[in-house]
């Protein structure tokens, strides 16, 4: 019965550097529907940030894991004025994308692009106040490594949000393939398609980040499309 309802995770290759990918990601990425999903990421990330880190206070460093065509990173720092981005990604495409993005929203001077692999993150631990990943860890070839280094390089008072698409079960594919992408068409919904089912469940995530060993995390539900890990930032 467990059998049947499960549906076998099938893994997505790390490359995203293929030029109809990134432009149909960053298309996407402009379009009402993901620009909103975006929207609900800062919304997340900022009831976790401390109050008394928002408006005021000293300059503090965030970290982008992944950060693709840089949309979330850009919005955060729209929202936080105190803070400054690194934001990384493996593909100089993407990066391109993403220096061009920072620019024209004038937050380039708060924006630090870096071309690295998140599985090695190039960074002392405890530097940042803030980490996030958003739609990287189906990607990961070694997803408890990718943890680890996010917890490693966060403070440990540090604000951690860590989200990704979620795997349904077997018989809902279609429904949920459906529901959750039917905005999107060509390149990009074989995408989204090849995410869900490269996806992770949530009992998934808690066996992941158990190995991971990150203390003061959980693992959270967004709706019917996500699942995550967070953790709330200590004032």
């Amino acid at each position: 019965m467990n059998h049947f309802w499960q549906l076998p995770r099938t893994p997505e290759p790390e490359q995203m550097d293929a030029s109809e990918e990134v432009e149909s990601y960053s298309s996407a990425a402009a379009e009402k529907h993901l620009d909103a999903i975006d929207d609900t990421f800062v919304e997340h990330l900022l009831r976790l940030v401390p109050q008394h880190d928002r408006p005021a206070g000293r300059t503090a460093w965030a970290l982008d894991v992944g950060t693709g065509p840089a949309q979330i990173p850009i919005k955060i720092l729209h929202r936080i004025p105190n803070l400054c981005f690194a934001a990384l990604d493996r593909f100089p495409n993407m990066l391109a994308c993403a220096r061009q993005n920072a620019e024209q929203a004038g937050v380039s001077d708060r924006l630090t692009l870096i071309r690295s692999d998140g599985q090695a993150l190039p960074f002392a631990a405890g530097k940042f106040a803030v980490v996030i990943c958003n739609s990287v860890l189906h990607h990961a070839r070694e997803p408890v490594k990718l943890l680890q280094e996010i917890f490693r390089v966060a403070s440990p008072a540090g604000a951690v949000l860590i989200r990704d698409l979620r795997r349904p079960s077997r018989p809902l594919l279609n429904w949920h393939l459906w529901r959750h992408g039917h905005r999107y068409s060509g390149p990009m919904r074989r995408l989204f398609n090849a995410s869900v089912r490269a996806a992770y469940t949530t009992g998934e995530l808690d066996e992941m980040l158990s190995q991971a060993g990150a203390k003061g995390a959980s693992v959270f539900r967004y709706r019917g499309a996500h699942l995550g890990i967070e953790r709330r930032g200590r004032a």
